[in-house]
């Protein structure tokens, strides 16, 4: 069975990425490599930071088998990086925050990623008066996966893509998920990412959508 090891150290992306691809697929992540190095993303697209993230990580880890867990890439099994990048666009905002959806707020202060209360505050204070039917929004996700062992065959990395459509809504709502859920209300929805909870949401969250994608990918033998 294929490993792969995902590469971020977001505890919230691992948990999700874990609880959609099949059970039986063991995961890794880069908490589990701690001297990893942290890729910067600097692309100016999602599809860009995530080949940037999967490529960097591999090309790290390819001559460092040593420090893989002896298990990992057993009797020729495939050993994958797998990279995600994601974040928000809204309309109303020409598409913003999008790929500095993490570091939205910290912007104004040029500092690296910024607390999610921050994120959604800003985003609601940009969005202060303008109507509910001009708030659409969507969620896009880009994954990146390349191949440590055997090494990356051509066209790697394999991308794959999702997006939810919705809309921002005019006050957080709910306990669950993380980054924009609480403000975010998928089409056909009234209530945010934030209140449906894990089940629901993964099954048709934009990272969702495209771990499908991957899934199918690996179920198919990974070519």
């Amino acid at each position: 069975m294929a490993t792969i090891l995902i590469a971020t150290r977001n505890r919230h992306k691992i948990a999700e990425i874990r609880q959609i691809l099949p059970a039986d697929i063991p995961c890794l992540s880069q908490a589990d490599f701690p001297g990893a190095p942290s890729i910067t993303e600097d692309a100016d697209s999602f599809v860009g930071n995530a080949r940037k993230k999967a490529q960097g990580l591999a090309a790290w880890l390819a001559g460092r088998a040593d420090l893989w867990p002896p298990d990992v890439g057993a009797d020729g099994a495939p050993f994958y990086v797998l990279a995600d990048d994601s974040g928000l666009e809204v309309d109303a905002l020409g598409g913003a925050p999008g790929v500095h959806s993490a570091r939205f707020a910290a912007l104004d202060a040029s500092a690296a990623n910024a607390p999610d209360a921050a994120n959604n505050a800003k985003l609601l204070r940009l969005l202060e008066g303008v109507a509910a039917e001009q708030r659409t929004a969507r969620f896009r996700c880009a994954l990146a996966l390349t191949r440590l062992r055997p090494p990356p065959a051509p066209g790697d990395p394999v991308m794959f893509d999702g997006c939810c459509e919705g809309r921002i809504a005019f006050a957080p709502a709910g306990a669950g998920g993380f980054g924009y859920d609480p403000l975010f209300i998928p089409e056909g929805w009234t209530r945010s990412l934030a209140e449906l909870g894990e089940s629901i949401k993964n099954t048709l969250s934009h990272r969702a959508r495209a771990l499908a994608s991957l899934r199918h990918f690996l179920l198919d033998g990974g070519s």
